[in-house]
């Protein structure tokens, strides 16, 4: 079977499934975070004689009087305040606000300036954050292309489990779709109430603190569970220890006329149920998320993958056989990560005519050229066995000063093999540390396109 597990990377040189079950109570749908945590940068506040504790302290207060005037205020005036003056903006603010409501407005400024690469800065200042919700929101382009396949399935009413600070009912109720938004812990659900008042959609999210597992689904067109997948060790993945599981969102969705999960894409594909239809997300290059599809107007057991920002779709009705193994011919194509993930490459070796170059690894090569949105094209125009030295002294005959390096089924770090290259000169290559056949391999060439940044 192919490998996924490799990666690669782009380096310069300049001049991150069993059926439903009885499942306990939850705490809560995900781990519960201070509202605004204080910098490693922050003043210490000053304390109070009275041995009083300050009702900001708490995360849902501080919460409550960031929306009121004057925390609104200090947002506005932290929109664009630089992190590395946080000292010095932290000081001044203090002497004319509570020291909890400074700490508390220069933690959601925090946020804020990180939530813009995944909502846009026009959302994103509108909107307010958790430490948790910033890490584990959907980004805008996912949930808006989520939102697009439930609304062209007729979709009109979702019941949004695990809503977070409501990332995916935003994009559903802007879709047209009535949300019921649903957390168990009060501070995120007070998030996604507000977030859904800040950018007008109030008529179309209700937002509604509890048990995940104790709501009543039947009044809906469709469910979207979208499970807690950290832990307090970091990344969960066992689905099983999703929360709420796997089992149980699955049984949930079974239950409903349509339903969408979002899970890791990493998730083994014999924990897929086979009601499922299976896709994989991919913006940009870097693979987002998985979504297991249930209900009519999708596919059960087929295998899908989808590039954003394009909309591109490869798509499979089941798992496709083994793809036929061959010699590097003069091109070479490295599929996107969604498609390897779906495994889906045998549908590219078959549409290009071309063969894998080892059994595990996923490099697709021909001796024609092939484009597609699905691959990233080279033109190979030299194939070694792995030595240091003769691709030192290739790159120097060369002139080879910007080196690409990208790496399947190979140990070497691509940081290491740069400095000890010691790259000089005007033009650019791209090397492959690979295996042909099952032999450390380098292959030597350069894009037939410009690549995505």
């Amino acid at each position: 079977m192919i490998s996924d597990s490799d990666s690669s990377r782009t380096i310069t040189r300049p001049d991150t499934a069993a059926g439903p079950r009885a499942v306990p109570r939850l705490a809560h749908n995900g781990p519960v975070n201070a509202f605004a945590p204080t910098g490693p940068t922050d003043p210490p506040e000053p304390s109070d004689p009275s041995g009083a504790a300050d009702p900001l302290d708490d995360p849902l207060t501080a919460f409550t009087a960031l929306r009121a005037p004057e925390g609104t205020a200090l947002l506005t005036e932290l929109r664009s305040y630089d992190p590395a003056q946080e000292l010095a903006t932290a000081t001044r603010l203090r002497r004319s606000h509570p020291a909890a409501l400074v700490s508390a407005a220069l933690g959601q400024a925090r946020l804020r300036q990180r939530a813009v690469a995944k909502f846009g800065a026009e959302d994103a200042y509108r909107m307010f954050f958790t430490p948790n919700g910033v890490e584990q929101a959907t980004r805008t382009s996912v949930a808006t292309y989520r939102a697009g396949r439930f609304a062209a399935a007729g979709v009109r009413s979702v019941a949004d489990l695990c809503c977070g600070i409501g990332g995916d009912a935003i994009a559903l109720a802007r879709a047209g779709i009535s949300v019921l938004a649903v957390d168990r812990d009060p501070l995120t659900a007070e998030v996604a109430r507000a977030n859904a008042a800040a950018l007008g959609l109030n008529a179309l999210i209700e937002v509604r603190c509890a048990d995940v597992t104790e709501i009543d689904t039947a009044a809906y067109d469709a469910v979207f569970v979208d499970p807690a997948r950290r832990g307090g060790r970091g990344r969960i993945f066992d689905p099983e220890a999703y929360s709420p599981p796997l089992s149980w969102a699955t049984g949930t969705a079974l239950k409903a006329p349509r339903a969408a999960l979002k899970i890791a894409p990493g998730i083994p594909h014999e924990a897929v149920p086979a009601q499922a239809e299976a896709e994989w997300i991919s913006d940009g290059g870097d693979v987002k998320e998985a979504v297991l599809w249930f209900g009519e107007g999708f596919a059960a057991g087929s295998y899908r993958a989808t590039l954003l920002p394009a909309g591109a779709t490869l798509s499979a009705p089941a798992a496709l056989p083994a793809p036929p193994v061959g010699p590097v011919g003069r091109y070479l194509y490295e599929p996107d990560g969604a498609v390897i993930r779906a495994h889906l490459v045998a549908d590219i070796v078959g549409r290009s005519g071309g063969r894998l170059i080892d059994e595990t690894i996923a490099y697709v090569t021909s001796d024609e050229p092939y484009d597609s949105p699905y691959t990233a094209a080279y033109e190979i125009t030299d194939r070694l066995p792995f030595n240091m030295k003769k691709l030192k002294a290739l790159l120097r005959e060369r002139k080879v000063g910007v080196l690409t390096v990208k790496k399947r089924g190979s140990a070497v770090e691509p940081e290491e093999l740069r400095r000890r290259m010691k790259l000089q000169g005007p033009n650019a290559a791209t090397v492959f540390l690979t295996r042909v056949a099952g032999a450390p391999t380098m292959l030597i060439g350069h894009p037939l396109r410009p690549e995505t940044p």
